[in-house]
């Protein structure tokens, strides 16, 4: 912003970066760079927000959740975002070794890996009304 590359578009005014300067919560380049396309990590923390931190066998919310591979990894399972899933210490342990059908249980949602580049932390900030004002410069935000 301050070699012109850029402008603000919207502003925080409960924080002041001098007596005068409010911080910039959006901005806009005058002109486009192309920034490369990057798959979303298959990371502990991505699978419970697509999960909705809930176990997909019995749908506890809680701080003791897990990951479980459907096809246990000794049975060639791979970590895939269709081969992982959400699960609480408890259904982990019930499950074991076995595939969901053979350990008797159903998933709630079947896993899959999420669609869109926006990723589930700017989904998170503007679900919980942090940045509310970045809603409508997102296209197709849903």
């Amino acid at each position: 912003m301050l070699k012109g590359k850029a402008e603000s578009l919207e502003e925080d005014s409960t924080h002041l970066l001098r007596h005068d300067t409010k911080l910039p919560t959006v901005i806009r380049l005058r002109y486009f760079v192309r920034v490369p396309f990057r798959e979303l990590p298959l990371t502990k923390k991505n699978v419970l927000q697509r999960d909705q931190n809930s176990c997909q066998y019995c749908g506890y919310h809680g701080d003791k959740l897990s990951i479980d591979h459907i096809i246990p990894r000794s049975r060639g399972g791979t970590d895939s975002w269709e081969n992982v899933t959400t699960a609480c210490l408890s259904c982990n342990v019930t499950k074991g070794n076995r595939t969901p059908q053979e350990a008797n249980m159903k998933l709630k949602r079947k896993p899959h890996k999420p669609a869109g580049s926006l990723s589930f932390e700017t989904r998170r900030q503007i679900n919980t009304g942090r940045y509310k004002e970045w809603e409508k410069y997102i296209i197709g935000w849903s």
